[in-house]
This record gives structure tokens, sequence and C-alpha cells, in this order.
């Protein structure tokens, strides 16, 4: 092994670690700074008691020096340079273990600030004729007042005035004296910066991180004593624009000041800065991107098929029957790449997509007509992927890498996907293996053959629903290409790639997209149907079944989605059976009920004697039937049913 401790003829180590500030350092773990001695020659136990690591004794066996590396101000490593190595029987092994912090509460007492009025409060910082501040912050906004404690005339301020300057202005007495430190990259990065900030009887002085400092050399006459009265406010207080985003290790004239606690007993704060992500940044769905925001968070979509709040809504479109789109990986005018030529001529700043040794390819589509091309990847050699509906409505995933015949070809038979329900696709090909899903129906892998490449060369394009390509293009897709695709794709999503997205919306990539036709948005029927898994004697795509293909599949219209769990077909037609008997049965008693009220509907009335005189009709009848009483004391007699 590489003794560590090993120098060279001038004195020097053959062997060394480069920390913070790209400076060398020559100990190792278990030891310390300027101490060129790895842990057991702290503890004097080395293997071999002349030298200072068990490494340095050169053996022929391994020996092992460990130990951990905790100077702070050192950290992290950024680099071991490993030398003395090419003697014969001369090796090493080197590994670096992760960083990690623990200890010194003061250091991330933290707080989080959530609105740009939202400020703490501490006692009046006593700083009449020194004051020594520090602390580290990070924000996402421009500008925002970090700390402020004022008096009748006096006061102290700390603020973020734009996304590259911070300011420390005070005033003793003498008139308002302000600092700035001007960095030369926007400090609202959401990355930790450190300020520093000192003011005493004979100067001040602001330091950003490691930018050069700001001195301000204080007057030889005049006030020298800060006189403060007010509260010490970190934030915006009285109507300033105050600070949005996190605080820490806040230390005043070498007191910590308890941002976490504060934050705790204060309404709307949040005590540390632990962001909203880590909470809730599974809602981002379908490979969607967390970004914290200091009052919530949101979803960046940019890299998947998807838009919306939560990277969940489908972009997709209908494509009439002739239509087209294309996806040039590279977005360069069509001169000698169309011609299957590698010329530079109008270069895309992106580069070429580079051979691919795997892709991921997932979208939905629905048609009712076969057959068409659902999707096709070209490229300038001969090797294609073409994912196809075949005559008889079966899917279809077609590789050509090289180093075979004939193109290899994924036949799914036993299901029928032209039958106008929305189906997925997910293939994933990592070299050899090719990985399929289709619908809510178990993976299934298959294999390349042994003489097949690995790479996918020189990807040129992506189509949807048609190929229209100038260079050589399989005599079996154009057979395919009439007439074309009719029906819905959408999320579209090849590797990092959204064509679809692309050309629905203004994206970065929205230049490579090139459409014939009129491309109209839809939601395609939004999910395939959710099925569990049926056996073959049950499924209805299945070979033996394939007369009843056309049949539908439950779908519950309130909830929009389909019910998810699988249903008999025999259990389906029975319940039908009932209902229809039911309702047969109810329309006929709804029909004798009219007929019979119908004819015993006639009736003649005779006006009572002293109808007259009485206030009402049924003041009449009571006053003239003789067998009313008799039903009045009827309808006392409670009945208990």
């Amino acid at each position: 092994m590489v003794p560590p401790g090993h120098h060279k003829k001038d004195g020097s180590p053959y062997t060394w670690w480069v920390g913070k500030a790209n400076e060398k350092h020559y100990y190792w773990g278990g030891s310390g700074p300027g101490i060129q001695k790895c842990a057991c020659g702290i503890e004097r136990n080395c293997t071999d008691p002349k030298y200072y690591c068990n490494c340095d004794a050169d053996y022929k066996q391994w020996r092992k020096d460990a130990g951990f590396l905790s100077y702070k101000d050192h950290l992290p490593v950024n680099q071991v340079v490993v030398g003395d190595t090419n003697r014969p029987g001369s090796e090493a092994k080197l590994s670096v273990g992760p960083l990690r912090c623990q200890g010194d509460r003061n250091y991330w007492n933290a707080a989080s600030f959530p609105n740009p009025s939202s400020y703490l409060h501490f006692s009046t910082f006593q700083g009449e004729t020194s004051a020594d501040i520090s602390f580290y912050f990070k924000t996402l906004i421009p500008q925002g007042v970090f700390l402020e404690n004022l008096g009748n005339t006096d006061f102290i301020k700390l603020e973020l005035k734009s996304a590259t300057e911070v300011s420390f202005s005070f005033d003793v007495g003498n008139g308002p004296v302000e600092i700035v430190v001007r960095s030369p990259t926007p400090l609202n990065d959401d990355q930790w910066h450190r300020v520093t900030a000192e003011r005493n009887v004979k100067q001040a002085s602001l330091q950003v991180d490691r930018l050069p400092q700001q001195i301000r050399k204080a007057p030889t006459e005049g006030h020298t004593r800060l006189e403060l009265y007010s509260q010490l406010f970190v934030g915006g207080a009285g109507g300033q624009q105050g600070f949005l985003g996190c605080i820490r290790s806040l230390r005043m004239n070498g007191v910590t000041l308890d941002l976490e606690e504060r934050a705790k007993v204060t309404s709307g704060f949040k005590s540390g800065c632990s962001g909203h992500c880590t909470s809730y940044g599974a809602n981002c769905e379908n490979g969607g991107k967390c970004i914290e925001k200091y009052h919530g968070y949101s979803c960046d979509c940019s890299n998947t098929a998807y838009d919306g709040t939560f990277c969940n809504k489908d972009v997709g479109a209908f494509f009439e029957e002739g239509m087209w789109l294309r996806y040039n990986f590279q977005a360069s005018g069509i001169s000698g790449k169309e011609s299957g030529s590698r010329s530079e001529s109008s270069p895309d700043p992106q580069g070429p997509l580079p051979d691919l040794a795997h892709e991921e390819i997932r979208f939905s589509f629905s048609t009712s007509k076969a057959p068409c091309i659902l999707l096709y990847v070209s490229s300038l050699t001969t090797d294609f992927l073409a994912v196809l509906v075949k005559p008889t409505g079966n899917l279809q995933i077609r590789y050509n890498l090289g180093g075979t015949r004939e193109p290899y070809n994924i036949d799914v038979d036993h299901r029928n996907v032209a039958n106008g329900q929305p189906h997925s696709v997910n293939i994933t090909r990592h070299e050899k293996t090719i990985l399929l899903k289709l619908d809510h129906y178990p993976s299934v892998s298959y294999h390349l053959p042994s003489s097949s490449d690995t790479l996918f060369n020189s990807p040129k394009s992506l189509f949807l629903g048609k190929v229209i390509e100038t260079g050589k293009i399989d005599q079996e897709i154009h057979k395919y290409n009439t007439p074309g695709f009719t029906g819905c794709l959408s999320r579209v999503q090849f590797n990092q790639i959204a064509p679809l997205k692309a050309a629905l919306r203004q994206t970065n990539a929205s230049a490579h997209v090139h459409i014939q036709g009129e491309l109209v948005e839809s939601n395609c029927g939004a999910s395939p149907l959710t099925l569990s898994p049926m056996s073959s004697a049950t499924d209805p795509w299945h070979l033996d079944h394939l007369d009843s293909a056309s049949a539908d599949f439950p779908y519950n219209p309130g909830q929009g989605q389909a019910i998810r769990n699988g249903v008999n077909r025999n259990s389906a037609i029975i319940g039908g059976v009932i209902a229809v008997v039911i309702f047969t049965i109810l329309c006929t008693l709804v029909f004798l009920i009219r007929y019979m009220f119908r004819h015993k509907g006639t009736y003649h009335t005779n006006e009572a004697k002293g109808a007259e005189s009485a206030e009402s009709a049924d003041a009449a009848i009571m006053n003239n039937d003789p067998n009313f009483t008799e039903t009045i004391d009827e309808s006392k007699k409670e009945w208990l049913i």
C-alpha cells in the first residue's frame, strides 16, 4: 500500500488531501492539523513503531489507516492525491466517507421567515462602542431587511438591497454611514451565504462569504456611542420590505440569539429551515421536481410530459388521418443532417443526442383504426425504434440496433389495442434487456439477440402518427404509414424529452417540433381502464376470445375512472337481466293503477244542506253528515302497526 507519510527526496509527502479553499493537508483521520500522522501515530500503536502510519511500513500484506477528519474549517474533502504507486507490488485503496454535521446547536439555530412582513423581536442590542454581528442567510427574493435596531436618531441596520448587494448602515450621531458589498453572482440563489458586520470607534467593516471585505474609517472627531432604545427586529418591521427566507446562527457581540425558540412563540413562524419539499415533495407526481418556496412549494414539470399544479395533468392531442409530428433531437437547420451526413453547419447549442444504451418511452393512446404507427425514432444510421399497431389490432415494438439481419420484434398478440379504449405503454431498454408494461398488466421482459448491438446510434428524430423521413426507412414501416394514425396520443415521453408538450406548450424545446396538420389538444380519455389482471379463461383480449374483443369494460362515469375491481362477465349479464325484469314489473303496476283510477274516478256532488250558511265546504259536510261524528271517534283511536 502507499505510505501516506512516505516522503519524496525533497521531504514533501507523496500523499495528501485537498480541503476547503483548495488547501493541501498532510494529516489523516484520527490526527489533527499540522501533524503529519495517522491515528496509530497519535496512539503509538502502528504496525512498525518507526513510522506514524500503518501503511508507511510498506509491507507486502495489506495494512489499514482509518479515522475521522473533524476539523471543520478544513472540510469538506474535495480531492485526494495518492502517489508512489508505480513501483512493483505497490497498491493503494482509498475511500472517503460522507460528510456528517452534528452538534453545535447554535450554529444551526435557525428560523424561516414565511412572508415579507414577518419579524422576530428581541431586547435592545447593547452595542454602544462596538458591534460584532454575524449570521447566515438563504433566500429566493432580491431584497429584504435582515435586522434593525432604532434609537431617537441613531440606528443600525443590515439588509439585502438587491440580488447582488448587502448593505450595512448605521448612525451614531454623525450622520448615516453605509457600507455595501457587491457580489459578482446573485445572492438570492437559495444557498447559504455568510454576513459579518463589525463597527467600533475606529472603523466599520462588512464581509459577505469570501468576497473582499469593505472597510470604512470612523471620523477622528464626533460621536462614537451608538444609542439604541427600540427592540431589535430580525426581519422587516414598520412597513419595510422584510426578509423572506431563512436566517441561522445569528450572533451579536458573541451571543447567539435563539431564533428557534422565539419562532415557536411567534405567530406564523416556523423554527428551523426544513423546507416544505421534505414533507410534501411526493405531491409532485410523474417526475415533477419540488421547488422550495418559503411560503410553500411548487412543482417543476418542465422535464415531464405533464403539466398542472402537481404535474398530474395529461398533455395530449387528437390526430386526424394524415397528421404527424416530428421532434428533431438537434434543432439545427435541415441542411446536411437531413441528407444523412454529419454536417456541422447550423449546430444546435445543446448538441446532438449521444448514442443511447438506455431508453425509456412512455405514452398513452386510443384508436379504433389499424394498422398505424404510434411512435418512431429514426437515426443517422440504420438504427430505429418503432411502436406500431398491426392490422390485427395488436401492438408491436420493433428494434433495429445493428448486428442482426432483421429487426427484433415484440408482438403483443393477446391484446387488442385498436378498440377505442385508452391504453398506456411503458417501454424501458437497458442495453439488451427490454421491459414492456402495457396498461395495468404485469411487466414482461424481453432480450435482444446476442448478436445485436447495445447502442442506439446517432438518434435523429422522433415521429408521432406517421414517419416522414428523408433517410433510408425499413420497408415494413412504409406499410404502416397508410392511411396513418387516427386517434389520441398523450403524455408522450422519450427519456427527458416530451414532444407533444413541446408542441402544445411554449417550452425550451418547442423549436425542435414540426407539425403537419392541426393538432387539437385532448386528454384522450385520461387514463387506461384500471383492471386487475385476468386469467386467460376470463380475459376478453385473450386469443381464444377475440370475437368478444369489442366488449365494453366496466366504467364509472360518476367517478370519472374505471371501476377498480374486475367484474365477472356472467355476473354482469345476470344483474342486467334482473334489472330488466324489475323494471318491467314496475311499469306494469303503474299501468294497472292508472287504468283502475281512470274508471273509478267519475263522481257526483250533492251539496249538503246548510252549505250556504257554513264557513266552508268542510264545515257544511260536518254539519250535515250524521256519520261524521262516528268517524271522528274512530280517528281518535291509536293504532300500533
